[in-house]
């Protein structure tokens, strides 16, 4: 199996823990991470509409993922979520996001590598001190004795969570649903 192809009924869904649902209408918190494309990025100065997806860890083509990644749920698809972002970053300008990020607790030059093979036109931003996960108390897992963030996508305006994604299945299609939500509550946003 592929980074990037994908049969997702192998690949086992995650459940609806309810460890995300306090995040909507949180703020941002005043934390700074580091991020592929240039200076640090303070998360709670960010204008207008942001979309932050969160995933729990990027794999390389050079590197083994880490012992049975295929059998914990929700896992596996951070590629092609990524991949379906960066195929869908106009449309994504288009419905008005002014700030789109990846994030996960992998440090910046292992993100940069992804970032740069992947071609994405967004930066990835690097919790890699678990600084943001801590302050908004993020859901998350084990995988080779190392925390990871769980995966949810958070559609933020002003710096409030207006909407999450949790859980996110199949990750491919991440991108699609926040268009969608996106579109549904156009005229909320004018």
């Amino acid at each position: 199996m592929s980074l990037s192809d994908v049969d997702w009924t192998l690949i086992p869904a995650p459940a609806d823990d309810g460890k995300a649902a306090h995040l909507e209408g949180q703020t941002l918190p005043e934390v700074t991470l580091p991020v592929t494309d240039g200076p640090a990025v303070t998360l709670s100065d960010l204008r207008g509409l942001a979309v932050i997806y969160v995933y729990p860890m990027t794999g390389r083509p050079d590197r083994d993922l880490p012992e049975g990644w295929n059998d914990i749920p929700g896992a596996r698809g951070c590629t092609p979520q990524s991949c379906a972002f960066r195929d869908h970053y106009a449309e994504l300008r288009d419905y008005g996001v002014d700030h789109l990020f990846g994030l996960s607790t992998q440090d910046t030059d292992y993100q940069a590598e992804a970032a740069a093979r992947l071609h994405l036109p967004f930066p990835l931003l690097s919790d890699a001190d678990l600084v943001f996960g801590k302050a908004l108390d993020l859901p998350g897992m084990e995988a080779d004795g190392k925390y990871l963030h769980k995966r949810l996508t958070m559609i933020v305006r002003d710096r409030v969570i207006e909407k999450v994604f949790y859980p996110v299945f199949p990750p491919d299609q991440d991108a699609e649903n926040v268009i969608e939500w996106l579109h549904a509550h156009a005229e909320e946003r004018a």
